[in-house]
């Protein structure tokens, strides 16, 4: 067994995660006009983690924010070259040159049950893998026309089984998927 892998990301109706130099002035704009009550799920959904995973991009994004958002979640970040971790949070963030099926064995090992994947790059490598569980998708009204896709070259067909979807007042689509052909 290892640890259950799940996705949880916002995309362009395109299907872009980021602009191509890696902005998110889009996704703060649709955020900024949805109604300060409206719940994605995602607290729900990070109470239930026990480790986000995450690339070096999306990592050296996330620090670009200001406050670390994860709070005393465990963070490991995959990087072949390595990365600059603040103080402030070198309590629970890691960094790992280890490949996704390598590192989720030693996170079975010390016990992990759920593994939130996020960044372009590090989702693709799961799922090329087999190794995604499940994908929850929410897609926004607005068409960037070009930017970093959420899914590249996988190499092979991933089907998937629809689980839910649910439209939100300020025109958020999101699904919620599982994969049917992981390897566990």
């Amino acid at each position: 067994m290892r640890p259950k892998v799940s996705v949880f990301i916002a995309v362009s109706l395109d299907g872009f995660i980021a602009r191509n130099d890696g902005a998110l002035d889009w996704l703060d704009q649709a955020n900024a006009g949805a109604a300060a009550d409206e719940d994605t799920g995602y607290a729900a959904f990070i109470a239930m983690i026990d480790v986000l995973v995450m690339g070096r991009h999306t990592y050296e994004k996330v620090l670009g924010f200001g406050q670390w958002p994860y709070g005393r979640l465990r963070v490991i970040v995959l990087s072949t070259t390595g990365v600059t971790i603040p103080e402030a949070i070198r309590q629970t963030v890691e960094c790992s040159k280890e490949d996704p099926r390598s590192l989720l064995e030693r996170l079975d090992k010390e016990g992990c049950r759920h593994v939130y994947v996020d960044g372009g790059i590090t989702i693709q490598a799961f799922l090329a893998g087999r190794l995604v569980d499940d994908l929850t998708i929410t897609t926004l009204p607005v068409l960037l026309g070009s930017g970093k896709p959420l899914f590249g070259d996988l190499g092979r067909d991933i089907w998937l089984a629809h689980q839910h979807t649910k439209v939100f007042d300020s025109g958020f689509v999101q699904t919620r998927y599982c994969v049917r052909d992981t390897q566990h």
